[in-house]
């Protein structure tokens, strides 16, 4: 069996030298090499390979984003490749993903790759849940970062959505409707999955229906009993309810 992998790194020296010990495997074929992680993205929908080595920490779209704009059931096998601290590396092997750590051992490298040979020849089903589980792992511990893109699917397509357009986020069903000026996006998440994943130095939820962007507010207006209006620069009105007010008001003071 031929092994075709993509190797995804923003620094040339750690692509040459993945390269360079892949070369050394006679079932490895690497059908491409990526710096960034859009690139990544778009070499994955086109090629289809096998297996990704996939820096963690990329400028503009890191290897988590890479992971959400492709989608769990859609990713190939990853093996990360991560110059994290102890921290972070224990929390990927508690999970049971693999990952190599810069700079790279060639022996630990090695086994990473004889692990994926393993996952390959014999599919574990669990595996989309365990990447799963460590991604949500990473948000919770001390490397918690927030996504400054927004995956947004359409007819088998993903829009990169930039976090600084996002004005407001509305309920909508079993969707996230999310507005950007004029335009509208739909995302399947919840409003509470949504709001842990966001910034709170960039937007607050005001309803159990509505989160805004705080760059956005221009006016509060209240209303009867606690219940408020948000009123956007761009003349949009989100109506806030007095349960969420208490974090408003802090952020007005």
């Amino acid at each position: 069996m031929t092994i075709r992998v993509l190797i995804v790194d923003d620094e040339p020296i750690a692509r040459r030298g993945i390269l360079r010990l892949l070369r050394q495997e006679p079932d490895i074929e690497v059908v491409e090499e990526c710096s960034d992680g859009e690139a990544a993205i778009s070499a994955i929908s086109a090629l289809s390979p096998d297996l990704v080595f996939l820096d963690v920490q990329m400028p503009e779209l890191d290897g988590f984003a890479v992971i959400e704009a492709i989608g769990e059931s859609r990713m190939p096998a990853v093996v990360f490749v991560t110059a994290f601290d102890q921290h972070a590396v224990r929390a990927f092997d508690a999970q049971a993903i693999d990952y190599v750590l810069k700079p790279i051992d060639p022996e630990r490298f090695r086994r990473a790759l004889q692990r994926a040979r393993n996952h390959l020849t014999h599919p574990d089903d669990s595996f989309v849940r365990r990447v799963s589980e460590a991604l949500k792992s990473i948000d919770r511990g001390e490397l918690q970062r927030y996504p400054l893109r927004l995956a947004i699917r359409s007819g088998g397509r993903v829009h990169l959505l930039d976090i600084g357009e996002v004005d407001r986020i509305v309920a909508a069903g079993n969707y996230a409707e999310i507005h950007t000026g004029a335009k509208q996006h739909l995302l399947r998440e919840t409003m509470a999955s949504l709001e842990s994943r966001l910034d709170p130095q960039r937007f607050i939820r005001v309803s159990r229906a509505a989160i805004v962007s705080i760059a956005q507010i221009r006016e509060v207006q209240p209303l009867f009993n606690g219940d408020f209006v948000v009123l956007l620069k761009n003349g949009a009105q989100v109506n806030g309810s007095r349960r969420y007010r208490s974090a408003l008001d802090v952020l007005l003071r």
